[in-house]
C-alpha cells in the first residue's frame, strides 16, 4: 500500500497534494503551506484500534497549521497534537480556544464560521457544519463546548473543502456556488452504526450534489474499529469487516448513479490521493 513521502517536509509546497492519512486526518500541501486536518496519529483511542497500517512519523513532519473541525476526541486528539509540539499552530472552532491553551498549547486561533485567517498564500475560512459540539458528545452538557465547523482551504486559484464531521445542511449549495476543486467527505464512522450528525454513502453523494466538487475524496472510513470487533466471533464480526471496506465504494456508486461530473478518489487510508487529469495544481 503506498504511503506518504518519506520527505515530505523538504523544500516549499508548489503544487495542491493529498494524502489520506485516516479518519478525518488529511495531509493537504497548498500555496506553499501544509496542513493536517483533525490529526488522529496513534495507533489507538480508548477502546478503538487502529485497522489501517501505521502512520510512520514522516507523514506528519513538516506541518505548518493544523484544522480541527470539533472537540469530539477522534477529531480534536491531545496525544495526536502533542506529537505535532504545542507551538504548532491550530485553528479551532469559535470558544474553544481557552480550552486548548490550558492544555499548553501556545499558537491557537479561533474561528466562526464565516470567518478566515491568513497565513502566507493560504486563506482558512470556516464553514458550517452541522454536528454536535460538546466535547463528550451529545448526551452530556458539562465540559468544553464549541460548534462545529468545517474548512475552505483556499490558495494559488485553488480551493479544497474539509467537512469535518456533518450532516447535510441547506448552505452546502452556497460553498458550491464559490467553486471547490476538491472536497473531503466523510462517509462512514468507526462503528456499526451511524449516530446523527454523520454522512453515510448516500447522504455523501447528496452532499456532492449540493457542493458540485471537481472531485471528492472519500475520508472518515477504514481506519477505526473497537477492539477485537473485527476478529472475535460475533454478530457485529461480518458488518464491521464489510463497514471497513464498503462506504467509499458505496459512495462512488451513488455519484456516478446520480449522474454527477465529480470525480471520486477512493483512497486507502495512509494513502496519497491520486487526483484526476485536470485538477488545478
Amino acid at each position: 500500500m503506498p504511503t506518504p513521502p518519506r520527505h515530505a517536509d523538504t523544500g516549499p509546497v508548489t503544487a495542491l497534494s493529498l494524502h489520506y492519512l485516516g479518519h478525518s486526518t488529511v495531509r493537504v500541501e497548498l500555496a506553499g503551506r501544509t496542513v493536517l486536518t483533525d490529526p488522529l496519529l496513534t495507533a489507538g483511542l480508548g477502546p478503538l484500534r487502529r485497522v489501517a497500517p501505521p502512520l510512520p512519523p514522516e507523514s506528519w513532519a513538516g506541518v505548518d497549521l493544523v484544522v480541527v473541525s470539533h472537540l469530539h476526541n477522534d477529531h480534536l486528539h491531545l496525544p495526536s497534537l502533542r506529537r505535532l509540539g504545542r507551538s504548532t499552530p491550530v485553528v479551532v472552532p469559535r470558544g474553544a480556544g481557552s480550552w486548548l491553551r490550558a492544555h499548553r498549547f501556545t499558537a491557537v486561533e479561533e474561528l466562526a464560521p464565516g470567518q478566515s485567517l491568513t497565513d502566507g498564500g493560504l486563506t482558512v475560512t470556516a464553514t458550517e457544519a452541522r454536528h454536535a459540539g460538546h466535547r463528550w458528545g451529545p448526551r452530556l452538557t458539562s465540559g468544553p463546548h464549541a460548534p462545529a465547523v468545517g474548512h475552505l482551504l483556499q490558495g494559488a486559484g485553488t480551493t479544497v473543502y474539509a467537512a469535518g464531521d456533518t450532516d447535510l445542511f441547506p448552505g452546502m449549495t452556497d460553498l458550491g456556488a464559490e467553486g471547490i476543486d476538491v472536497a473531503a467527505l466523510p462517509v462512514w464512522g468507526w462503528g456499526p452504526t451511524l449516530g446523527p450528525g454523520h454522512l453515510d454513502p448516500p447522504r455523501a453523494a447528496e452532499a456532492v450534489r449540493l457542493l458540485r466538487p471537481r472531485v471528492a475524496v472519500p475520508v472518515h472510513w477504514g481506519t477505526l474499529a473497537v477492539a477485537g470487533l473485527t476478529r472475535l466471533p460475533s454478530p457485529w464480526r461480518a458488518r464491521m469487516r464489510a463497514l471497513l471496506t464498503e462506504p467509499p465504494m458505496r459512495f462512488a456508486a451513488a455519484v456516478a448513479a446520480a449522474g454527477s461530473a465529480t470525480a471520486v478518489a477512493v483512497t486507502e487510508p495512509g494513502s496519497p490521493v491520486l487526483l484526476p487529469a485536470g485538477t488545478p495544481p
